[in-house]
């Protein structure tokens, strides 16, 4: 199986601690194809739920469902709650992938998590 930056997967994320995100969830691949291929564990942004207060914070991304991404709803990449996950034992199955626009927002809004930017 090939796992490719951009891709939206489904990653169990129990179990959980305080406030993390949490349950079976939409996530999107945000570390580098050359990882990808050869470690098994990557870096993923959680999706959320869209919501008129979730869309104010800076570094949360709004996604439209397309049949590309295979969302079902307007939603939110939570790019304060990036993981670490290995998805040889957390993927639950694959929706789809966002667009390069998607990815470079959610690239800014990781780049403000870090202070980077």
């Amino acid at each position: 199986m090939k796992i490719e930056r951009g891709m939206i997967i489904d990653i169990n994320l129990e179990p959980i601690k305080g406030a993390e995100t949490g349950k079976i969830r939409s996530c999107i691949v945000v570390t580098n194809n050359i990882y990808n291929e050869i470690l098994s564990v990557i870096q993923v942004v959680p999706v959320t739920s869209w919501t008129e207060k979730k869309a104010q914070v800076k570094t949360n991304v709004e996604i439209e469902p397309t049949e590309e991404n295979g969302l079902i709803k307007k939603s939110i990449a939570d790019c304060l709650q990036i993981h670490p996950i290995d998805y040889k034992i957390r993927l639950v199955k694959i929706r789809g992938s966002v667009s390069n626009e998607v990815i470079k927002k959610i690239d800014e809004a990781i780049l403000a998590v870090f202070g980077i930017k």
